[in-house]
């Protein structure tokens, strides 16, 4: 499975943005999709995720309420749609997918098995 990532730019504090996160080579409605992300001088961390159903979703307590992921099985694509930036959201988003990932483990980097390049956003106030 290839993912590419993409949306990402430069945006004022409050504004909005949404990532991309296009799939191909696999069967995309059998993943378990996520977001991470790293910050300058930070490790990478979880951002949200969702089963491929859309029924189970999880994100960190710092996103929740302003971050949504979504996504389309039939396009292979997933989004995350970011509202009420903060400077503090300024990273490299990646996207991820991987099979088989139970719901413990969904916000676990090791439980993907495929990650896309990343896609830059920087959030200015």
């Amino acid at each position: 499975v290839q993912l590419q990532a993409f949306g990402g730019g430069l945006v004022q504090a409050g504004g909005s943005l949404r990532l991309s996160c296009a799939a191909s080579g696999g069967t995309f409605r059998r993943y378990t999709m996520a977001w991470f992300r790293r910050a300058p001088g930070k490790e990478r961390e979880f951002v949200a995720s969702h089963k491929w159903d859309g029924a189970v979703k999880r994100y960190q307590d710092s996103v929740k309420g302003r971050f949504t992921v979504s996504r389309d099985n039939a396009a292979n694509i997933a989004y995350l749609q970011m509202n009420s930036l903060k400077p503090e959201d300024t990273a490299v988003y990646y996207c991820a997918a991987g099979a088989g990932v139970i719901v413990s483990s969904m916000a676990t980097s090791a439980a993907y098995d495929y990650w896309g390049q990343g896609t830059l956003v920087t959030v200015f106030s």
